[in-house]
């Protein structure tokens, strides 16, 4: 058994760090699997030879994050548990100054912030790249972050409008038996990005920018025979994307655009036996200048920790020979 004393600034880190209730210092002796002893504004750490250390470098990290102004989430104590920045100085440093980068902010005024490596991997592709594929687990990020640059390219004028678009597939329902006229019949399948929109310029503003055609939502099918000059367009769910419907999306770039595709593999809601758009896109367009794919894990997932595990457990299940 090893022991290790890790020294407190104050009482409000502690307070930080500990959590309501002592909540987060449960959850980091369970991803550790050592024991937390707190006293005031030390901690001592005990366990097997060379977690207890490991379990200090833990805590080290998430005391950076904290005095450099995040509020720490149980989302963040997994995430620094479960990562290996706690055994290098340098990746400890990195992975600080991504988390507490501010990217933008919300329409209230939060700041917002990568919250994984990943997510902040992902927004530098985006401001560098023409084109860029998101591919991976819900709960990553992908569409909002997605949204964010496109709003903030939108507010410092580097394009002139924002196109956010998905295909229309039907996740078990059929779309046919749903109420109203063709658009009141896609809304639900394009509320994700209202949300995300509301979230970064509130309902008002975001309706006026729809009434100005600054920004447009439409279903996939909209976007053929168009061409899309000066605008940041986000194709969402490309996993339900024909290989034919992700060649027409693509091709309708113009010039001063910038093109964000966000999907799940596994998470498909085509026909059985048709091809998804997103899994060959990966094969044709790997090696292009400017163009980046970019690819989240379950360890990028923001949501319930608990998401976490489910994802893992089918990762688990879908490798098993059948």
């Amino acid at each position: 058994m090893e022991e290790f004393r890790v020294r407190l600034e104050n009482e409000q880190e502690a307070m930080s760090l500990f959590g309501a209730e002592d909540t987060l210092l449960r959850l980091m002796e369970e991803k550790t699997n050592c024991r937390f002893v707190a006293r005031g504004t030390e901690i001592i750490v005990m366990g097997e030879s060379g977690r207890a250390r490991r379990a200090a470098a833990v805590i080290g990290e998430l005391q950076k994050l904290i005095r450099a102004g995040n509020t720490l989430t149980p989302s963040d104590v997994l995430y620094v548990a479960s990562g290996p920045e706690a055994d290098n100085p340098e990746d400890q440093d990195r992975m600080v100054a991504s988390l507490t980068k501010v990217i933008a902010a919300t329409q209230r005024g939060r700041p917002i912030k990568a919250k994984t490596i990943g997510q902040d991997r992902y927004i530098k592709a985006i401001e560098r790249k023409s084109i860029v594929f998101g591919i991976g687990p819900a709960g990553t990020g992908k569409t909002y972050l997605a949204v964010v640059m496109a709003v903030k390219a939108l507010k410092s004028k580097e394009v002139n409008r924002i196109v956010l678009t998905r295909p229309a597939v039907e996740a078990g329902e059929k779309l046919g038996f749903l109420p109203g006229d063709l658009q009141e019949k896609v809304n639900p399948y394009l509320r994700p990005l209202y949300d995300a929109l509301f979230d970064q310029l509130g309902p008002e503003t975001t309706a006026r920018f729809l009434e100005k055609g600054a920004i447009e939502i439409a279903p996939l099918a909209y976007m053929r025979g168009r061409t899309l000059d000066d605008s940041f367009v986000i194709l969402d769910e490309a996993q339900n994307t024909s290989p034919e419907q992700m060649k027409m999306f693509l091709t309708r770039l113009g010039y001063g655009s910038k093109a964000v595709v966000t999907g799940d593999v596994t998470q498909t809601d085509l026909p059985r036996g048709q091809y998804s758009g997103l899994v060959e896109v990966q094969r044709v367009l790997t090696g292009i200048e400017d163009i980046s794919f970019h690819y989240f894990t379950a360890r990028d997932v923001v949501r319930n920790p608990l998401v976490q595990s489910i994802i893992h457990a089918y990762e688990i299940e879908e490798s098993r020979p059948r």
